[in-house]
């Protein structure tokens, strides 16, 4: 039903009924969940709530072909926002495709990841703003990226120094499937023997689409990092506190110096792996049932209930999560579609001959037909993506 090695410890704070609660051991972690605040607790819920909604909606907008494939994160929100909020005000974060939750938690405009999944645009977001960069399709890169952009912190002095202005931590996100790649095990070697200030988040949500980790490991995940010199640590990733703390005290050991982590949060993909999988086909209904009684909304909602939270609050959260789909869809079917043209640019860096030929070529098709679009064959309401 789950992954062989889920009953190892694990770093968690919340219990299933939403119950404060830490072992001995994790005790450095319960006390940066005392520094926070009511507000603190709230904002995570509201994000939490209002990202999966926001999921939902995006799934919809793919279904109706508003998008060409959507990649659903129902059941990791917390996580991703935990650890999201553990990132500190300079880092810098190097994301897979999943990690609509914490791309909220540093400014990434929602609609600038549809536009992504829609092919309008060339990466979303500015990351040199956000600090959170562009998504990384081809899954691995994004680990090796973050690796030489931590490298590059040491060689300019921005680690360990003692300047909160100035000093700087990097985190990457992959998922258990990941871990199985070149990409990463090179990222642990470099990481490891330049004494990286970096996370390793790996949201071990059991499933690598169709392949459950059980048979893509022999060992928990937390520890593939060990042989490279990178220790690990498995958290719940159902636990938003836990997320946050353990992410945060990772991160800013890092910052001070301390080299890298590898951070396990062992959680669960309650859908889809993306629009065009079916997981009814590779798993079982008994699984999930499994672990939508460990949902982390729920969790949460009942720790904040026993903090005195009150109807209203949640009621408020719901509100906003339809106002919020209510809008991304508006702005998605007002959504104009991108010039033909625009194909050829940002291709290569300089003038490409084969490219300017294409274009050329398309320009002059164009032109041949009066100045319209051309059609798809046999249909003839068809616009490039675009509602009908």
């Amino acid at each position: 039903m789950t992954s062989p090695d889920s009953e190892i410890p694990m770093v968690q704070l919340l219990t299933l009924e939403g119950e404060f609660s830490a072992a001995r051991e994790y005790a450095e972690y319960a006390e940066l969940i005392r520094e926070l605040r009511e507000a603190d607790f709230l904002k995570f819920y509201r994000d939490m709530a209002r990202i999966r909604r926001f999921d939902n909606e995006a799934t919809a907008l793919q279904r109706q072909g508003q998008m060409g494939l959507w990649v659903p994160a129902v059941g990791q929100e917390a996580a991703q926002i935990g650890s999201g909020y553990g990132v500190g005000p300079n880092d810098h974060i190097f994301p897979s495709y999943r990690e609509h939750g914490v791309a909220i938690t540093h400014g990434v405009d929602l609609m600038s990841i549809v536009k992504m999944y829609r092919g309008v645009n060339h990466g979303g977001w500015n990351p040199h703003e956000t600090r959170f960069h562009l998504y990384a399709i081809v899954l691995g890169t994004q680990a090796l990226h973050a690796t030489g952009y931590a490298m590059g912190l040491n060689f300019e002095g921005r680690v360990g120094t003692g300047n909160p202005e100035s000093d700087l931590a990097v985190i990457t996100y992959f998922g258990d499937g990941a871990t199985a790649e070149g990409d990463i095990s090179e990222s642990f070697l470099f990481a490891a023997t330049h004494n990286t200030p970096q996370v390793f988040f790996c949201q071990n949500n059991q499933w690598a689409i169709s392949s459950p980790v059980g048979t893509q490991t022999k060992v928990p995940l937390f520890k593939r990092g060990e042989g490279f010199g990178v220790p690990g640590i498995r958290v719940d990733g159902n636990d938003v506190l836990a997320c946050y703390a353990v992410t945060k005290k990772h991160m800013d050991d890092a910052r001070n110096g301390k080299g890298p982590t590898l951070i396990e949060a062992f959680t669960y993909r309650m859908g889809a792996h993306t629009t065009s999988d079916d997981p009814s086909k590779y798993r079982d209904s008994a699984e999930v049932e499994y672990w939508k009684a460990r949902d982390p909304l729920i969790r949460f909602e009942k720790f904040l209930r026993k903090q005195g939270v009150g109807q209203e609050f949640f009621d408020e959260v719901e509100a906003a999560g339809d106002q919020l789909a209510a809008e991304v869809r508006e702005a998605t079917f007002a959504m104009a579609d991108p010039e033909l043209e625009s194909m050829f640019d940002h291709v290569y860096s300089d003038p490409h001959p084969l490219v300017e030929e294409q274009k050329a070529w398309l320009q002059g098709y164009e032109e041949s037909l009066g100045g319209h679009k051309p059609e798809t064959p046999g249909d003839d309401s068809v616009n490039y993506g675009g509602t009908r």
